[in-house]
């Protein structure tokens, strides 16, 4: 199985400059990245145009955003497409409110087919409300294709749900893989570890992707050693590299 593999410009949040930043993703071994707000804040369009070029520079493509908040404010909403557009990316990690679901909705769907986007809701884990298999399923029954599921494998451990279930069930409306991993300590608190490292079993998932036949995006995510994540990400690449190709 081959998945567009990227990571996640989170991992590097210790390290403010693009270009720096496009250098770290190609000493690791890849050439695409998902950007955070920190890189840059979409909502300053002055820093849309200087930042798109420090990656297209490095040969380092933006396959995706996030993860972003709909506000349910059209006009500021449309700031996060127009930094997507202008990237040349397709896809967006988001996030809603429970409270205000039904007016982020009806921005992110307009805004989704106006800019022809998909957008997948980041599961966050056993203290968020999307975490869990049935609220995700509650709120596709009331959205269209446009807006489906960014599976984060970690946060989905942490919630007690299965990875491959998630899979399964949610077929149809995955448009991105986050490969994460976690150890535990006694009191529940979480370590982060190279993809494969820890309780997620990596060829089992990946076997399960490809038996749904899903070909979207993959991204990296590795949020320890913020000081110096490129080692731990050179492994989870290496890890990634046992059960597929990546080009």
């Amino acid at each position: 199985m081959k998945i567009r593999l990227g990571v996640q410009s989170y991992c590097f949040r210790n390290t403010s400059e693009n270009a720096k930043v496009a250098e770290m993703v190609k000493e690791i071994g890849l050439k695409r990245i998902e950007l955070c707000r920190l890189h840059p804040d979409f909502a300053k369009v002055e820093l849309h145009a200087p930042a798109i070029a420090a990656y297209k520079n490095a040969g380092v493509e933006i396959i995706s955003t996030g993860v972003n908040k709909i506000s349910g404010d059209i006009a500021a909403d449309r700031l996060l497409f127009e930094f997507a557009k202008a990237a040349g990316s397709k896809v967006m990690s988001v996030n809603f409110s429970l409270a205000t679901i039904d007016k982020e909705l009806k921005s992110a769907e307009a805004l989704a087919e106006e800019y022809n986007m998909k957008l997948g809701i980041h599961n966050h884990g056993g203290y968020h409300w999307l975490g869990q298999a049935e609220a995700l399923a509650w709120v596709f029954s009331k959205s269209s294709p446009r807006v489906g599921l960014t599976l984060d494998t970690a946060w989905a451990i942490d919630a007690k749900q299965s990875p491959q279930k998630l899979v399964e069930e949610f077929a149809s409306r995955l448009v991105n893989i986050h490969f994460k991993d976690f150890t535990y300590n006694p009191d529940r608190t979480h370590n982060d570890v190279p993809v494969g490292t820890g309780i997620l079993n990596l060829k089992d998932f990946l076997a399960t992707l490809e038996k749904v036949g899903y070909n979207g995006i993959g991204v990296l995510e590795y949020e320890g050693d913020p000081a110096d994540p490129v080692p731990a990400l050179k492994k989870c690449v290496a890890q990634m590299k046992q059960f597929m190709d990546i080009d």
